[in-house]
């Protein structure tokens, strides 16, 4: 069974630096962050495959946010830097069971976390 934990949200000016966490259990082999915006869309912004440590980012965002993860702490991080008010919204852990590829772009999660709110003005 996987679990997830999310935090490093907060509220920061545009330009600036944010490092999310998301703490894991369960062995997961793929840990994406979606990005729910405030009309509750969500996509896909960055995945990464935990054992390989191979990142993928939503291309809008390849300049900007930067996907990694430490085995040690099994956590997976997610550095947003310069900051945009249309980042703004609930950052959530999700990760898949048995395999597939591991994409933003992937749309079904079978766990996720409860999410860290980010606020950019």
């Amino acid at each position: 069974h996987v679990q997830l934990v999310e935090s490093g949200g907060g509220s920061v000016q545009a330009g600036g630096s944010l490092r999310l966490s998301c703490v894991f259990s369960g062995s997961p082999y793929c840990i994406t962050w979606v990005r729910q915006h405030p009309d509750q869309w969500r996509e896909g912004v960055a995945s990464i495959y935990t054992g390989s440590g191979s990142p993928y980012l939503l291309d809008t965002e390849k300049d900007r946010f930067t996907i990694s993860r430490d085995m040690a702490e099994s956590t997976v991080y997610l550095q947003m830097d310069n900051v945009k008010p249309e980042d703004t919204g609930t950052y959530l852990c999700a990760a898949p069971i048995g395999h597939g590829a591991c994409r933003p772009a992937r749309v079904e999660y079978d766990y996720w976390g409860q999410g860290t709110q980010v606020t950019v003005s």
